[in-house]
C-alpha cells in the first residue's frame, strides 16, 4: 500500500523502439526486444488506475511513435490518473498536427530530452540528423497549442558538459521551469559499452553542472536538479538534487517489457550504485547514493572525499 505523503509514480515502458539511436542509452542493446501490444498496454495501464497511481509516466524507446500512443494516454486520463507524463525526444511533436492530437488526448506534461544547446552536440548523441531541429520545432508546436507543463532532461557525458552553461542559456530562453542534469548511467546500454569514450569522471563534470544550475537560479528557475551525482561534489546544492526529492515525493515504479520494479528508489542503492569505503564517516551519508558501481569500476573511488559537518 502506498504512503498516503506520498504520490506513486508508476513509470510504464512501452518498449525500446525508438527514431533516435542515442549513443549513450541504457537500452541500447534492447531494441530488438518486442514492443508491447496496445492490449497489453490498456491492461497494465488499467492496473496501474486500480493501484491508485497518482501520475503515470509512459516513455519508451520513444512512446510517441507508436500509432496507438494517444489512445494510450486517453485510457490513462479515463481511468482516473491524475497526471499523464511522457518523456520524449520531441520529434513527433514537430507535426502540429500530431502534437493538437497529443494535447487533446489530454497528455498533462511532457518532459524533452535536449543533449545540446545546438545541432552539432545534439545530433552527434543522438546519432540522428535533424533531431535537435525537430525537437525545437515540437517544442514551440506545443507552446503555439497553449500547453505549457514542458520540462527537459539532459543525460551529461564527456563530450556535452562543457557546452552545459549554454544549454543552460537555452533552456531559460525557452523558459523551462523543471530540468534534470542526469549524470549519465554506465550500469548497461550504450555508455557501458563505450565507457571510456562517454562517461566523465564526476570532478570533471560537476563544475559544469554546479554552473548550469545557478544560471537557472539567476533566472528565477529554482526547480532546476542534477541526478545521480555524490553529494560531495554539491555541496550548498542538496535543495536541487533529484534522489533527495524523489525520496520525499514518491514512490517509483518501473514496469517495463523485460522487468518490474517496484522500488526504484530504493534498488539503485542494492543494484547500481555505492558509497564505498571513501564515504566512511560523511555527514551526509544517509542521503547520498555515492556513483554508479560500473564507475567505481573504472575511476575508482579517489574523487570523493567525506564531508565532515553538515554546515
Amino acid at each position: 500500500m502506498k504512503e498516503k505523503t506520498k504520490k506513486l509514480k508508476i513509470v510504464l515502458f512501452t518498449g525500446y523502439n525508438c527514431n533516435n539511436r542515442c549513443v549513450f542509452c541504457i537500452d541500447a542493446d534492447k531494441r530488438a526486444l518486442p514492443e508491447r501490444t496496445t492490449k497489453e498496454l490498456l491492461a497494465l495501464i488499467y492496473a496501474a488506475g486500480k493501484q491508485g497511481a497518482d501520475i503515470l509516466e509512459i516513455i519508451g524507446g520513444e512512446a510517441t511513435i507508436r500509432p496507438d500512443f494517444t489512445a494510450l494516454v486517453r485510457a490513462a486520463k479515463k481511468v482516473g490518473i491524475a497526471s499523464v507524463v511522457c518523456a520524449t525526444n520531441g520529434r513527433v511533436l514537430a507535426d502540429l498536427a500530431a502534437s493538437q492530437k497529443i494535447v487533446d488526448a489530454g497528455l498533462d506534461a511532457v518532459i524533452f530530452s535536449i543533449h545540446g544547446p545546438s545541432a552539432g552536440v545534439h545530433d552527434a548523441l543522438t546519432a540522428s540528423p535533424g533531431s535537435f531541429d525537430q525537437l525545437m520545432k515540437g517544442m514551440a508546436n506545443l507552446k503555439k497549442l497553449g500547453f505549457r507543463r514542458i520540462s527537459g532532461n539532459t543525460t551529461v557525458v564527456k563530450s556535452n558538459m562543457r557546452a552545459l552553461p549554454a544549454l543552460a542559456g537555452l533552456y531559460v530562453k525557452l523558459g523551462v521551469r523543471n530540468v534534470e542534469y542526469i549524470f549519465v548511467d554506465p550500469t548497461y546500454g550504450g555508455a557501458k559499452n563505450a565507457f571510456d569514450e562517454l562517461v566523465p569522471k564526476i570532478s570533471a563534470a560537476a563544475p559544469y553542472i554546479k554552473k548550469a544550475l545557478r544560471i537557472g537560479l539567476a533566472a528565477g528557475l529554482d526547480q532546476w536538479k542534477a541526478r545521480y551525482v555524490p553529494l560531495c561534489h554539491f555541496k550548498g546544492y542538496e535543495t536541487q538534487i533529484s534522489e533527495i526529492n524523489e525520496r520525499t515525493l514518491f514512490l517509483t515504479e518501473h514496469w517495463a517489457p523485460d522487468f518490474k520494479n517496484t522500488d526504484a528508489i530504493g534498488s539503485r542503492r542494492v543494484v547500481s550504485r555505492r558509497r564505498p569505503p571513501a564515504c566512511a564517516g560523511c555527514a551526509r551519508f544517509q542521503v547520498c547514493e555515492g556513483l554508479w558501481v560500473e564507475y567505481l569500476n573504472h575511476y575508482g573511488d579517489g574523487e570523493l572525499k567525506a564531508v565532515k559537518s553538515r554546515v
